[in-house]
C-alpha cells in the first residue's frame, strides 16, 4: 500500500480542508473514528493530519498502485470504520460504481466522507479542465442544467444510494472563495486559504 510523505507547499484540499474540520467537533469525535480507508490520497493523505484526529486508530491508503479507486477490488467488504477521499471521484469513470463500492467497504455504522471540486468554483465554465487535465467529470450541487458536459448533480446521486446510506452532511465548502477572482483563470486552491468544493459525509445503514 501508498506511505505518507511530507511535501513542501500545499499538496492538497485534505490540507486546505483540515483547518476547517478542526473547528467542526464530529469529525474528530464521530466520523474520523476507528479504522479509515483514505482512497486515492496522492500526496495529501488524512494520514498526515491524523494526530490532530485522536480517535483515527489505523489508517489504509489506497492509491494508484493499489488498484482501481472506482472497484477497490483488493478490499473486502465491511472492513472499515470510515471511509475518506478528497477529490478523487472527479477522476473515475464512473462515480456511481465508485461510490456504491466505496460504501461497500465500510462497515454499517460506519462513515463515507468524501469531497469533489465544485465545477463553477473550481472549473470555472471551462472543460476540459485546465487545471487538472486528468478530471473526467465535475460535479454540482443540484443545477437544472449546467455548463459541463460532464456534470454530474451531487444530489442525485446520492439518491440512487439512499437504501445503504443515510446523508449526514452536504455543504459546498467555499471558506475563504474569493468571488473578485472567479472566473479569472486562476485556481484559488493552490492558496492556503480556499476550499472549492462540494464535501458529504454518509452513515452506512
Amino acid at each position: 500500500m501508498a506511505e505518507l510523505r511530507v511535501v513542501a507547499g500545499i499538496p492538497g484540499a485534505t490540507c486546505i480542508a483540515t483547518a476547517r474540520r478542526l473547528f467542526d467537533a464530529r469529525y474528530a469525535t464521530r466520523w474520523f473514528v476507528g479504522t479509515g480507508l483514505d482512497i486515492g490520497p496522492g500526496p495529501d493523505s488524512l494520514g498526515l493530519y491524523a494526530e490532530l484526529f485522536p480517535r483515527i486508530t489505523g489508517l489504509m491508503l489506497y492509491d494508484q498502485e493499489d488498484g482501481d479507486a472506482q472497484t477497490l477490488d483488493k478490499i473486502e467488504d465491511n472492513r472499515f470504520d470510515f471511509a475518506y477521499s478528497s477529490h478523487c471521484l472527479e477522476h473515475v469513470r464512473d462515480p456511481l460504481i465508485a461510490l456504491r463500492n466505496w460504501i461497500r467497504v465500510v462497515r454499517p455504522g460506519g462513515h463515507l466522507i468524501f469531497a469533489v471540486p465544485d465545477e463553477d468554483m473550481y472549473e470555472q465554465g471551462q472543460w476540459p479542465s485546465r487545471f487538472n487535465s486528468d478530471h473526467k467529470l465535475t460535479f454540482t450541487m443540484s443545477k437544472r442544467k449546467s455548463w459541463s458536459p460532464v456534470s454530474v448533480n451531487m444530489l442525485s446521486l446520492l439518491t440512487e444510494v439512499n437504501d445503504q446510506v443515510v446523508p449526514l452532511k452536504v455543504e459546498v465548502a467555499d471558506h475563504g472563495y474569493r468571488s473578485t477572482l472567479a472566473g479569472r483563470g486562476f485556481d484559488q486552491t493552490r492558496t492556503p486559504l480556499t476550499d472549492a468544493a462540494i464535501e458529504v459525509v454518509l452513515r452506512k445503514l
